[in-house]
């Protein structure tokens, strides 16, 4: 079933293996793309319709009733933060729309810090994306598609 991946934040798309993780420019979990966010870029929506799975400060998971899982990660090593720096709106369990705020935060911050604020938005256990946005894209774009 093909699902409509929409960019949880705005800024520029990079590819995953443009971000400085080898976790995520491999694609050792799923492949996506990156949004390196707009300095704007303070609140992190829900990419898809569904269920929040996994809710952290730096990253959550929504799944579709299809079983389909988007992973958004806020900045790399963010984790090392402990949280400062986000305030996290959903809990782990909830229903989801699509758009939906789930994290706000501040990227300035976190270049502040000398961390990557870019994010991986990741198609969870997939093999393929397609219809891949490039250049810069606005929250709630479209971003690509799970086929």
């Amino acid at each position: 079933m093909a699902l409509k991946v929409l960019a949880p934040l705005s800024g520029a798309v990079v590819p995953l293996a443009g971000v400085p993780d080898p976790v995520f420019a491999d694609a050792l979990v799923g492949p996506g793309v990156a949004i390196e966010p707009a300095a704007d870029a303070t609140e992190a929506r829900a990419p898809i319709a569904g269920t929040l799975v996994k809710v952290k400060p730096h990253a959550f998971v929504v799944m579709a009733d299809s079983g389909q899982g988007v992973l958004v990660h806020l900045g790399i090593d963010t984790v090392k933060l402990n949280g400062q720096g986000f305030e996290i709106l959903c809990a782990e369990g909830d229903a989801v729309g699509a758009g939906e705020v789930i994290v706000r935060w501040e990227p300035t911050e976190i270049r502040s810090a000398g961390l990557s604020a870019i994010c991986p938005v990741v198609a969870l256990d997939a093999t393929t994306v397609e219809d891949v946005a490039a250049g810069g894209v606005s929250t709630g774009d479209a971003l690509f598609t799970w086929a």
